[in-house]
């Protein structure tokens, strides 16, 4: 009889080469969509912000031509009812005076997703002086991480 010899290279992968790939891709998919979520709520309150931006063009010109703030969001030629700025990211949109130089402007988001909830809020704070209105936002009760990077 012949001995055969059995020669054979390996083919394929051994299980356990298997398992540390799928960890891997796990441990980088449990980094990855968090932060990926936090992208998509940022972009979607930048969407909010790029709404109020209507208000604060209203408010910044009743300041340069009356001098003063306006009263109320009526005044300001902005809709007395917040709601009617609602979209799918805006709840509502308001706006006071605070005094003759200083307005401000708060908007409630819907639920964004993540942490986030409907009615949480952002302000844009406008002073307004002799060279016009600048603009200040800050995070209310939504968390300063979703605001956009100038705005942090």
């Amino acid at each position: 009889m012949k001995n055969i010899q059995m020669n054979q290279a390996q083919k394929g992968f051994t299980l356990i080469e298997l398992m540390i790939v799928v960890a891997i891709i796990g441990i980088l998919a449990a980094v990855a969509i968090p932060a990926y979520q936090d992208y998509t709520i940022r972009a979607k309150v930048t969407e909010a912000m790029s709404i109020a931006s209507q208000a604060k063009t209203a408010v910044s010109e009743y300041y340069v031509s009356q001098g003063s703030m306006p009263a109320d969001a009526a005044a300001a030629g902005l809709s007395a009812t917040g709601t009617d700025y609602e979209t799918a990211v805006v709840d509502a949109m308001t706006y006071g005076r605070t005094s003759a130089d200083v307005g401000v402007v708060t908007v409630a988001v819907e639920d964004l997703g993540g942490d986030t909830a409907a009615g949480q809020n952002f302000t844009l704070t406008g002073t307004g002086d002799s060279t016009g209105v600048e603009w200040v936002c800050a995070a209310g009760t939504l968390a300063s991480k979703y605001l956009p990077s100038n705005c942090r």
